[in-house]
């Protein structure tokens, strides 16, 4: 905790000086993003940084592997990542979604080896939301890093997928006030790869 205190401090010093006036608009004025983002919960990936973007520009979701469920039918039951997308899609009116996936990916790891024996009450149910995706890593390539990597890709078709199934997300794609876009970042080396119209990734 004194790290985090550390950091807040040097952050009044140095950082909010010079953003001041643009927290005040925001207080003011609200926020207004145009971007969802759907990024994993990994500490080494920070769609802030990998966009260089400042406070006011992306709504951000995080969840273990940038995942999204399909859509379901309302209930009682916890939707977190289903609310927030309907808060940005319906409230904030974004103009596009992006998922962002990521090398060495722990949830794609774990669709793979299973989930560690430690996280058992929740992570299995909630990472086979991407089954499709190890399903298919497994069937092309018998190489672990290989597969894991086509399991993170995956992942980002999948969210993209079960986004089109959300149906005010599908009624915005289809008269164009909507865009959705998939990157994959790789951790070692800092390439951003997009998710081309042909299916495949490659250098954005």
């Amino acid at each position: 905790m004194d790290d985090l205190l550390d950091g807040y401090r040097r952050f009044r010093v140095t950082s909010w000086p010079e953003r001041k006036a643009l927290f005040e608009k925001l207080a003011l004025r609200g926020q207004s993003p145009q971007t969802l983002v759907i990024a994993c919960s990994d500490s080494r990936v920070d769609p802030t940084m990998i966009f260089d973007v400042g406070p006011g520009e992306l709504f951000v979701v995080r969840n273990v592997a940038n995942l999204v469920p399909a859509y379901s039918t309302p209930d009682h039951a916890h939707h977190g990542t289903s609310a927030a997308i309907e808060f940005a899609v319906k409230v904030l009116e974004v103009k596009q979604v992006v998922v962002l996936g990521h090398a060495l990916c722990g949830g794609a790891r774990a669709l793979l080896d299973g989930a560690p024996e430690a996280a058992q009450d929740f992570l299995p149910d909630w990472i086979r939301i991407a089954a499709p995706a190890s399903e298919a890593a497994r069937h092309l390539t018998d190489d672990e890093a290989e597969q894991r990597r086509l399991v993170e890709y995956g992942c980002v078709r999948v969210s993209l997928k079960n986004l089109t199934t959300f149906p005010w997300v599908k009624e915005r794609l289809d008269d164009g006030r909507l865009a959705l876009h998939g990157f994959y970042f790789a951790v070692a080396t800092g390439v951003l790869e997009r998710l081309r119209p042909d299916g495949t990734f490659g250098p954005a």
